[in-house]
């Protein structure tokens, strides 16, 4: 058996535990013997996983669920293989159980014809659709859900204490999850996500990609900054709500202004 590497209290990351890069972050949280996976990564993953899971000695038959933040490739591929080795159920938002179940392609980024992106989507069944204020129990902790859409319709976060399992909502570069009108990216949401994760007495960050991070406030004000500059430029297109520079161009072109 090999030695738990906690990152905090019942929590352990994969990667971390692994000593190297495996995909995506992968909490496994625990009271006692249960556990729960929050997302999963690339199918290709799965056995390293599961084998992660053993040497630490825990259970196959303790998962309660596995979690998933939203429905992007990277994050789930893996869940039909893992859900049935560990014949356990899959819990998601309720969006993010439509891409799952029908094992979208281009709304998980499985599928990006422009960059050679060919990925396989395996559907999976989701058992458990979960929104704002619902509770996950993984033995006696209560995993508080969070819905904190913007990168995806479907992203969720989940609370456990002072910590947040914050998803793609924000990483300790102050970078964010890729925004997409084709995956269902919504930046005034956005910014509303990270204004509840900003204003909350969470004090620990725990992204699903790169270091867990001690919330700073300075660094989200920001990025909401850099979010609210977005909703007015031509940078995401259908994801800005207005373009100024238009309205500029019309009044010039209306008054006959020359270049000068």
């Amino acid at each position: 058996m090999l030695e738990r590497k906690y990152i905090f209290p019942n929590v352990i990351e994969l990667n971390v535990q692994a000593g190297h890069l495996i995909g995506c972050n992968v909490y496994l949280i625990h009271d006692g013997e249960d556990w729960t996976l929050i997302d999963v990564g690339y199918e290709e993953t799965v056995d390293e996983v599961v084998d992660l899971i053993r040497d630490i000695d825990f259970g196959l038959s303790k998962c309660a669920t596995l979690i998933a933040t939203h429905a992007d490739v990277d994050h789930c591929q893996g869940l039909a293989k893992l859900k049935q080795i560990l014949k356990t159920t899959v819990t998601s938002h309720q969006r993010a159980a439509e891409l799952l179940e029908s094992g979208d392609r281009l709304k998980t980024f499985a599928e990006i014809e422009a960059q050679g992106i060919h990925e396989e989507m395996p559907p999976v069944k989701v058992e458990r659709h979960v929104s704002d204020g619902d509770i996950i129990k993984v033995g006696k902790l209560d995993l508080e859900v969070w819905s904190t859409p913007g990168h995806a319709d479907s992203q969720l976060a989940f609370r456990l204490g002072n910590l947040l399992f914050s998803g793609d909502n924000i990483y300790r570069d102050g970078g964010v999850g890729a925004i997409d009108a084709h995956h269902g990216s919504d930046i005034p949401a956005f910014i509303e996500s990270l204004t509840r994760i900003r204003d909350s007495n969470v004090e620990w960050l725990l992204p699903s990609h790169g270091p867990y991070f001690r919330k700073d406030k300075a660094m989200i004000n920001q990025v909401i900054q850099r979010l609210e500059g977005y909703l007015h430029l031509s940078d995401f297109g259908t994801c800005a709500i207005d373009w100024p520079l238009m309205e500029q161009w019309e009044r010039e072109i209306a008054e006959g202004r020359l270049p000068s």
